[in-house]
């Protein structure tokens, strides 16, 4: 079921996004020079989505609890409206302060449920790392353009 809602929010997101890494303005934006090539991000995603979706799994198989379900909702709507956001509306400052709160979200999850989950939380680390890298280039491209 995860899986399904994980891959289903990339997939709406890229719909968002609207042709957005293809377009004049971004093409023509200044961009980090640490900014990967396209495929990357579709390859990186898939693999994030894979183990955040395992995570997950753990999560709620431990306990169910609206809380998480709240954690897990806000975590949604901010990785699928970034792309709309950033690339359909082109506004790169609340871009920035949506990946910047999905950032710090998967940290708290990260930290908050640890000694709950143990070594099973270490499946968000590609996706700490990941978006780290991203709000960098969101930040990069804020202040160079």
């Amino acid at each position: 079921m995860f899986l399904f809602i994980n891959f289903g929010g990339l997939a709406f997101g890229s719909w968002l996004m609207n042709n957005g890494p293809n377009t004049d303005w971004y093409l023509n934006l200044s961009k980090a020079p640490w900014t990967p090539p396209g495929w990357v991000f579709g390859a990186a995603w898939t693999s994030i989505m894979i183990c955040f979706s395992i995570y997950l799994i753990f999560l709620f198989t431990k306990q169910y609890s609206q809380k998480k379900i709240f954690l897990f909702s806000i975590q949604f709507i901010l990785n699928v409206s970034w792309n709309y956001l950033f690339f359909n509306k082109q506004e790169v400052f609340i871009a920035l302060i949506s990946i910047t709160l999905l950032t710090a979200l998967i940290f708290f999850l990260f930290f908050h449920y640890y000694k709950e989950l143990k070594k099973v939380s270490y499946l968000l680390l590609p996706y700490m790392i990941w978006l780290c890298i991203a709000t960098s280039l969101n930040l990069y491209i804020l202040i160079h353009n």
